[in-house]
């Protein structure tokens, strides 16, 4: 408490001189100004609005990031092994008295000055005389929709939290009076927030006569909304359902439980309704793209316009991309993790590092194009990824090469290689698996480059294998952040690749919605069909009762279809881990060995062995402790009455 009050008072004297690329974020008051002060001017206090938009967490950052948590999850792994916090989360080796330095997760506090800095904002915005009654409602509504996501953000990471409502920062509040609220009094604020913002804000900014050019990302009725189908389907998932897990356990100081003791299924009435909600609405679009008339090409092309198409119609609310490391500009330090490290594709690559890459498993999970089945149906012993169990109807062989192979590249570039000796497990994937992953063989697609992305123990490799140094250690590279033909062989190629990161998109909600029809109690099974194909279609993928005849009346395969589509749609969007831990199977997921292709081998047959050997790092687990975590020992010797998450 008194540390967060004293750190809101700081920012909100400091915090003006802060500057962004993005002029929606840029703040830049000359001194100290008085609240009265600031709000007597239009131009003031929408620098101050903007200032609230800056605490909006970095999902799309790697480093000193705030919610980027695709290394915590099983959709990725990062050859950067040695950083402390990444082997602390996935090994498990954290509590709350780990420093704040090591982890990187702690960011109770920062939230929280938001928090307190929306509510000045809500309290205070009526005094401006510069803009009209309308235009300061929906400034109110802004911050109150941020504020409403920052108590989201801290529920994700932590369950629920204390609230505070309108009130601001209070000298007079005594710490030790203060505990976390239930987990339905955390959702019912949210939604109640979110439902007061969604009456005021326009469905685009025109509507109020401000200006879509200069305010690009401010906040619309179509993001509240989007956001309450999210928490709304956080409440009905097992986590935050009556959970066995939390059933007499986390007992806060007022004498109520923290977690629901019993589920409510009607929970999931609520979230589809949300969902629906956001499509009835009828304004936004998944990206298609029918150039060429070939389904499968128009289907990745389709799929890349959501990160290449800026602002693009099925992006409900989103950003620029930011960054906190200027020599990657835009990319921000993810673009340096994403190309390979070494000569001599290394020359190639401004400052790579080949840090990040998909995991086997998500390589796995993408479906097969002409059956639609999801190749992999699990693994054999603790994940152990050398004996994955193949569905037999899907198509899919994980042994063999197929010779002259033409491989898939993007539909604009222009460029015709030779055919591959392509690995059988790369053949007849998910249009989406082209337009996501480079396999060890393939060529990179770029045709100035023109050169193989090959990856094992060889001196002839594009990017050879390293004991000791950077270089990608799964034998797939990571490029759905690159259009065909960038080149990144100097910094200024990173300066000039812009993205915006789709917080809430359109293929989100129809898969809330899918989910949620599936599981109501009033089960709409051609409702969750309808939408789950619009996801896949969009792709170039078949129905999913074409895939799967047997699903008709299976609620169970259903479900599971939905779960495997959300982990390929949404690759390393920082979504995978929040949807493992809510749906309550992370503990089965997670834990076991580094799984990758052998790149340590000489061969380039050889490499294509699986190997739990190569990866250097400690092996993944997770606990019941883990879905959650710790409240940092910092706030509890503050807060000396706040309950802590099980297990810690």
């Amino acid at each position: 408490m008194k540390q967060i009050r004293i750190l809101a008072a700081v920012v909100l004297i400091f915090a003006f001189s802060l500057t962004s690329c993005e002029s929606f974020f840029d703040v830049n008051f000359d001194d100290q100004a008085t609240l009265e002060k600031t709000f007597s001017q239009s131009s003031t206090t929408k620098k101050f609005l903007s200032h609230l938009y800056s605490y909006i967490p970095m999902e799309e950052e790697i480093v000193n990031s705030h919610g980027w948590v695709v290394p915590r999850s099983d959709e990725g792994q990062y050859s950067f092994y040695q950083w402390v916090y990444y082997l602390l989360y996935k090994t498990g080796s954290y509590s709350s008295a780990t420093p704040t330095s090591t982890t990187y997760y702690n960011y109770w506090p920062e939230f929280y000055i938001g928090i307190n800095q929306c509510s000045i904002f809500i309290n205070n915005v009526d005094l401006n005389k510069g803009d009209s009654a309308e235009v300061n409602a929906y400034m109110k509504a802004e911050a109150r929709f941020l504020r409403a996501y920052f108590y989201f953000c801290l529920f994700r990471q932590y369950g629920p939290v204390y609230i505070w409502g309108d009130r601001e920062a209070d000298e007079a509040i005594l710490a030790s009076s203060i505990d976390r609220h239930t987990v339905e009094e955390n959702i019912s604020f949210i939604v109640t927030e979110l439902d007061k913002a969604a009456a005021d804000l326009p469905l685009q900014v025109a509507d109020v006569g401000e200006s879509e050019s200069t305010w690009t990302g401010r906040l619309t009725k179509g993001a509240a909304l989007a956001l309450k189908s999210r928490v709304l389907l956080y409440a009905a998932s097992p986590l935050y359902n009556g959970c066995d897990l939390y059933v007499g356990k986390m007992k806060n100081m007022y004498g109520n439980y923290l977690f629901p003791q019993t589920k409510d299924e009607s929970k999931w009435e609520d979230a589809a309704k949300a969902a629906w909600a956001v499509i009835e609405m009828g304004r936004y679009e998944l990206c298609k793209d029918n150039t060429t008339g070939d389904k499968f090409k128009d289907g990745m092309t389709s799929y890349q316009k959501v990160m290449f198409d800026p602002w693009n119609k099925e992006t409900i609310w989103g950003w620029w991309w930011r960054t906190n490391q200027a020599a990657y500009a835009y990319l921000g330090t993810v673009g340096g993790q994403i190309g390979p490290a070494l000569p001599p594709m290394g020359t190639k690559f401004y400052a790579a590092f080949g840090g990040i890459a998909p995991s086997l498993k998500l390589v796995d999970t993408y479906p097969m194009y002409e059956s639609g089945r999801y190749p992999i149906t699990g693994y054999q012993g603790q994940n152990d990824m050398s004996k994955p169990i193949i569905d037999p109807l899907s198509g899919y062989s994980n042994v063999g090469f197929t010779d002259n192979y033409q491989q898939p590249l993007d539909a604009n570039i222009g460029w015709d290689p030779a055919p591959i000796k392509a690995h059988n497990s790369c053949v007849g994937r998910d249009p989406r698996f082209y337009a996501s992953v480079v396999p060890n063989g393939f060529w990179w697609p770029n045709k100035t480059m023109n050169v193989k992305f090959t990856c094992y123990n060889n001196t002839e490799c594009t990017s050879p294998w390293s004991a000791a140094g950077q270089c990608i250690r799964v034998g797939y590279a990571w490029r759905r952040l690159l259009p065909a033909n960038t080149s990144l062989a100097r910094q200024e190629d990173f300066k000039a690749i812009r993205y915006v990161y789709p917080a809430f998109r359109l293929a989100e909600i129809y898969l809330n919605y899918a989910e949620a029809c599936n599981e109501k109690p009033q089960r709409d099974e051609a409702a969750a069909i309808e939408y789950l194909n619009k996801v896949r279609n969009r792709s170039g993928l078949n129905n999913i009762e074409d895939a799967y005849p047997e699903i008709k009346g299976n609620k169970n395969l259903l479900r599971w279809c939905i779960q495997k589509e959300r982990m390929a749609e949404f690759g390393l969007e920082a979504m995978r881990h929040y949807d493992a831990c809510r749906w309550m199977i992370a503990k089965d997921e997670y834990p076991g060995a580094n799984w990758t292709l052998h790149v340590s081998a000489t061969t380039y047959e050889e490499s294509y062995e699986r190997t739990s050997t190569d990866f250097v790092g400690a092996p993944n687990t997770f606990q019941d402790k883990d879905y959650l975590f710790p409240i940092s020992a910092n706030q509890l010797a503050e807060m000396t009455n706040m309950t802590q998450n099980y297990g810690f």
